[in-house]
């Protein structure tokens, strides 16, 4: 297994980790209000109240956690399975002959149809980002992680891999034009549906998070001063990390499905 392979694995096991840190977050908010509902049931038909809107909403967000931590599960399964031996240790290798080589092609043409729901569910995910916006970590050093807004031109079912465009790359790009990238899923945070705000996870205020900066197709890591809900808009209000002027961090707005969660042991 070689250094990169590992560190996907340990990068996909933090992210887990991170997710699963969130359902519990969720959880919380949402015991929170079935305690309210349950000692004062009454309030429900109160004008005004929003108990049950906001108990929709932690629900939706509880299950849209859920299915991504499926989602990195069954990706680190492929991923381990990728490496282990798929007969007892120190099985001889026989010789294919004709009927084997055709049940083995057979065998490969059905290997999605006979995927575990979950496993079928994360790779459907994936292929239907294709054309979409996405964020993605297109370079990686000892330094700092480097992510751009990028579009989704394919996803390999085989190598789990995606292809990716970045259409308007700095103009300290080799040549300047649009290049092309081969990513693992770990490299992939797809945004919030913009139409569909109700349905996204929102960050409370103090959470870093990673933002499209204002301007360029750029994410840099910024820190949550006010939700879309508390602005009644669909824009977070955020401080980005080295965004120093005159000596204080400025506040800037960035519509909410130009943010992202931040990733485990990010680097800028």
């Amino acid at each position: 297994m070689s250094s990169p392979d590992i560190a996907s694995i340990l990068e996909n096991s933090r992210e887990l980790d991170r997710l699963r840190k969130d359902q519990e977050e969720v959880l919380v908010e949402i015991n929170k209000l079935h305690k309210k509902l349950q000692a004062t049931p009454e309030v429900v038909e109160k004008p005004g109240d929003s108990s049950l809107s906001k108990l929709k909403t932690l629900y939706i967000q509880a299950r849209d956690l859920s299915e991504k931590e499926v989602m990195v599960s069954n990706l680190l399964l492929s991923q381990l399975d990728a490496f282990l031996p798929s007969g007892p240790p120190g099985q001889q290798r026989r010789k294919m002959d004709g009927n084997d080589q055709k049940r083995k092609t057979m065998k490969s043409d059905s290997d999605i149809s006979r995927l575990s729901p979950s496993m079928r569910s994360h790779i459907e995910a994936c292929v239907n980002l294709k054309d979409e916006q996405v964020a993605a970590r297109v370079t990686s050093d000892a330094e700092k992680d480097e992510w751009f807004v990028v579009k989704v031109i394919n996803f390999d079912e085989k190598t789990k891999e995606f292809e990716v465009l970045d259409e308007e790359p700095g103009d300290d790009e080799e040549g300047g034009g649009q290049r092309k990238y081969k990513l693992p899923a770990s490299c992939i945070i797809p945004f919030p549906k913009r139409n569909d705000p109700s349905s996204t996870q929102e960050f409370p205020a103090g959470r870093q998070v990673l933002a499209v900066y204002p301007g360029t197709t750029a994410l840099y890591k910024a820190t949550v001063i006010s939700t879309p809900r508390k602005r009644k808009s669909d824009e977070y209000l955020l401080e980005f990390d080295d965004d120093e002027e005159d000596g204080a961090l400025p506040q800037r707005t960035v519509p909410f499905h130009k943010v992202v969660p931040l990733p485990e042991g990010h680097r800028q």
